[in-house]
């Protein structure tokens, strides 16, 4: 299940991309597929050891070119272990809503992209999230360790990137049908099994079912309702090929 689209992204055969906030690979596997050369960061180890084993296999079986691979790195968003204009192009996906200093985030975007290169950030949208916190205290921090600790809006986006020295763009949502399942769970109880609640269980089946089948109806669906529930915002940028003379991003 993708957020980022990668035509917006810009993304090409060759390019080396930062997948910030990997998770379990689902934007990393993509790119890959799509002649990448992909680095992974995230802060949880096991995510990372999972990427490195289902890369290797999908591989493996002709998907990508092992010389695509590159190895996962563990690291903190605000300071990463990478060289400046490190990147042609950079994905934080639900990254920056757990980020208490989000600014030094997005000045490390800056920092790290090549001049040219895009950068696509999603987070939650304001109307679902704002619905979420309403429902449920339990569903935010500080109740939840490394939880959500702002909700944005994409003015507010727009506004830190463009302060970091970056182009803001093209903006999208997307997810819509995964709002009114987390309105549902922060209804019944975020953090009760999904297996214990008869709704929540038929409705992440019913995800589950669309993912894998995309049927026309529900893309349909999707499509009319993002503009109003989509549950994540993306917003893409662009790193200006020069800054002003003294930029303490120039690269």
């Amino acid at each position: 299940m993708l957020t980022v689209d990668y035509d917006r992204l810009g993304l090409r055969a060759g390019d080396v991309l930062l997948d910030l906030g990997c998770g379990f690979g689902r934007h990393t596997y993509e790119a890959l597929i799509r002649g990448a050369a992909v680095v992974q960061c995230d802060m949880a180890m096991p995510e990372l050891a999972n990427i490195r084993d289902t890369s290797k296999l999908l591989a493996a079986d002709g998907m990508f070119d092992t010389k695509q691979l590159v190895a996962p790195v563990q690291g903190d968003a605000t300071r990463l272990p990478f060289d400046n204009a490190s990147f042609d192009r950079i994905i934080a996906s639900e990254v920056f809503e757990h980020i208490p200093d989000d600014v030094a985030a997005y000045d490390e975007l800056m920092r790290l992209l090549r001049p040219g290169g895009t950068v696509a950030v999603t987070v939650p949208a304001w109307l679902p999230e704002k619905i979420c916190w309403k429902l449920s205290d339990d569903y935010h921090a500080p109740a939840v360790e490394g939880g959500h600790v702002r909700i944005y809006t994409e003015k507010e986006v727009r506004s830190k990137m463009a302060a970091a020295g970056l182009a803001p763009g093209h903006s999208h949502r997307a997810h819509s049908l995964h709002s009114p399942y987390w309105w549902l769970r922060c209804a019944v109880g975020p953090n009760r099994e999904i297996a214990d609640h008869r709704l929540v269980k038929a409705y992440h089946r019913f995800l589950e079912w669309d993912i894998v089948e995309k049927p026309i109806i529900t893309r349909a669906a999707d499509k009319v309702l993002n503009p109003v529930i989509g549950k994540s915002l993306v917003v893409y940028a662009t790193k200006p090929l020069s800054q002003p003379a003294g930029s303490a991003h120039a690269a």
